[in-house]
């Protein structure tokens, strides 16, 4: 079975608000057009291809399924308002031509299904639903593929070019600093690449740490290391947190069976990153599944959602 992967810039996610404001700006955009060039790059290494489109989702997604005879589309299911709606046009579009939308949960380290709870009934403040998930087992990762079928013969579907800041309606020189070098916030490089070389080096920078550190506080890490820094990689996808904490896990277990082995024993440095992570991730959690419980809310009167100052991977 061949499948044809796709990416489309939806305009109504560029342009102005109606406040004024660039809906994206262009360090925003930037990440995202070299998130979808690397992913572009890796599905070709597989042999494999990235089509591209800039249009509405419900239009683009459709006439590319009718061109190939596609018998599905699939998707990681999203949370907030704006995400839902245009799953709902999706939806609507395809079932009249009698195609099925599935959609995958990957964009949390719990699993949806796997709560000890109805979304309905999820506690609103986050010392709630911490105690609520306390103990629950994270889904393992599913290893990627090596090699991948080539894009369907039929409808002959052209890959399309991935466009620029410009074509997206933004101004390239904005990501530029005065001495006409790129801005601090340029050197964030989108793509799975890069976020996984973040992630390496997070890691060995959690084995470096002395055995000793943080010894009266597990859950938090200073000094340049006291975070995994690994947010925009995660919110486009890059990255899914299910990966990200098993890579932190095996990187500690390996620290751990080496401290064992010396003199005095002990755990390493790399459990007091993995617990900062955990911490960032419930956090991030919590965020995600309040923010689905409350947009598929069909109720007008909900309680307020409160939440104490955290960090958020």
């Amino acid at each position: 079975m061949s499948v044809l992967p796709v990416y489309c810039f939806d305009p109504r996610d560029y342009g102005k608000s109606s406040s004024g404001f660039d809906k994206t700006g262009p360090y925003r955009a930037s990440f995202v057009v070299e998130s979808v060039e690397n992913l572009r790059k890796n599905l070709q290494a597989r042999g494999s291809d990235l089509v591209v489109r800039i249009g509405k989702p419900e239009v683009v997604l459709v006439e590319l399924a009718k061109a190939v005879g596609a018998g599905a589309v699939y998707a990681h299911r999203e949370v907030s308002n704006d995400e839902v709606k245009a799953e709902e046009k999706i939806e609507g579009v395809m079932k009249e031509e009698g195609i099925e939308v599935k959609y995958f949960w990957g964009s949390t380290l719990y699993h949806l299904d796997d709560l000890p709870f109805k979304l309905e009934d999820m506690p609103t403040t986050y010392g709630g639903f911490k105690e609520k998930v306390k103990g629950l087992e994270v889904r393992k990762t599913i290893e990627a593929l090596d090699q991948l079928k080539g894009l369907p013969s039929r409808g002959d579907v052209e890959p399309g070019e991935i466009p620029t800041l410009i074509d997206l309606g933004l101004n390239p020189s904005a990501t530029m600093g005065k001495n006409g070098k790129s801005a601090a916030n340029a050197s964030l490089v989108g793509g799975e690449t890069e976020a996984l070389q973040r992630l390496t080096k997070f890691a060995a920078e959690c084995k470096a740490q002395p055995h000793n550190a943080n010894k009266d506080n597990g859950n938090s890490i200073y000094g340049a290391n006291f975070s995994c820094k690994i947010s925009p990689w995660l919110a486009m996808g890059c990255l899914s947190p299910r990966y990200l904490f098993d890579e932190l896990k095996k990187t500690a277990s390996r620290t751990f069976s080496a401290a064992s082995n010396q003199k005095g024993g002990g755990s390493g440095s790399s459990d007091t990153g993995m617990n900062w992570l955990m911490y960032e991730l419930l956090w991030r959690d919590f965020f995600r599944f309040i923010t689905k419980k409350y947009s598929a809310a069909k109720q007008q009167n909900v309680a307020p959602v409160m939440a104490c100052t955290g960090a958020a991977a």
